[in-house]
Formats: structure tokens, sequence, C-alpha cells
């Protein structure tokens, strides 16, 4: 058991990235990746309502919607509880930490719409059965959160060397930003199996 949890953990920060390997969430991931503090602002959002909306619409589509029958309305049912709970982080953040909220800016309420954020919650229901339970959702949505922290400070840590950088005046800007996202991401394929092997 222990050990399943460990790869699920691993993979979704590593093998299974959101953002590097399945490419969700790239929004906040370029958008508020230009300092390492917001970045990791950012993150601590993004992993604490994962989690919590994880923690929500898995017992909701297997208790209340798959009884009824009523699977199909699994994205618009999910989509309200994350903005219910982008709003509770929303609320939180501007009362208790305004300099967070206010770097943040329009991306804090842009959560709702990440993505990354309904993958985890609707992925993890794909891959529900005998061998994944909920403690095994809790803990991929908790993994799919440390990842996206991972990608968001080690591109944050790059587009602030870049700035450093003589860098050609066609590919100043977005295309440099691309080429870089590009490169950080081919490096987790290095990752590859890693789980596989730890299993093994």
């Amino acid at each position: 058991m222990i050990k399943a949890l460990v790869a699920v953990f691993l993979a979704a920060i590593l093998t299974e990235n959101y953002v590097l390997s399945k490419f969700l969430g790239i929004c906040p991931f370029l958008g508020v990746s230009k300092k390492v503090n917001t970045a990791l602002g950012m993150s601590a959002a993004v992993t604490f309502v994962m989690v919590l909306a994880t923690a929500v619409t898995y017992p909701i589509y297997m208790y209340l919607l798959v009884p009824s029958q009523m699977e199909y309305l699994e994205t618009i049912v999910f989509i309200l509880v994350i903005a219910g709970l982008v709003q509770l982080v929303e609320i939180v953040l501007k009362k208790y930490i305004p300099a967070l909220y206010n770097s943040l800016g329009i991306y804090l309420p842009l959560i709702t719409t990440n993505c990354a954020v309904l993958g985890v919650t609707m992925l993890v229901i794909e891959k529900s059965g005998p061998e994944f339970g909920y403690i095994h959702a809790l803990v991929n949505a908790l993994g799919a959160g440390i990842g996206f922290l991972v990608a968001m400070v080690m591109f944050a840590g790059v587009r602030q060397r870049l700035e450093a950088c003589d860098i050609p005046k066609s590919l100043r800007g977005l295309p440099i930003t691309l080429v870089a996202a590009s490169l950080v991401s081919l490096s987790f394929l290095g990752f590859s199996g890693l789980v596989d092997n730890m299993l093994a």
C-alpha cells in the first residue's frame, strides 16, 4: 500500500507532471513564472485547490453522480466546486497575505479555469478502480500540486537566468520563453521509467 502511494506521488511529480508532461496549466506556467516568489505563491494556491477539489469531487462523483447515473454532469459539477474553492483561496489571500494577492493579480481567479486543476480531478476518476481509491486520488492530487510547484520554480529560475543573457533580438520575449519551456519539459523525459523501476 505504502509503496503504491509513493509510486503514485512520484509519478505525479516527475513522470506524469501535469505541466511538463501533460501540458495542462500552461497559462500560469508562462504568466506567473517571472519571479520565484510569485511562482511559489501561485503553486501553493494551486496545490491547495487541487487537493481540496479532489477531496470534494471524488466522493461527489462516486457516491452521487454514478449512483444517480448523472456522470455526464461531471465537468459542470467539478468546475463549480473548483470555482467555489478558488473564491475561498482568494478571500483568504486578500485578507491575510495582500502582497501575494496583489502580485498574483488576474492569475489567481484564473485558477478556476486552470485546466491542470480540472485535469487532476477528472483524470483520477479515470484511474479509479480496485487498486486506485480515494487515498490514491488525494496522494495523486498532492503530487500533481508539488509537480506544478517544481515546474514553476524551475522555470522561474530559468527565466531569471535568461534576463542576464544576451539574447538575439528576434528571440526576445515570448519566443525564448517557449524555447526554454520546451527544454525544461524535455529534461523531465529523463524520469521516464523511474516509477516502474521502483516497483520492480
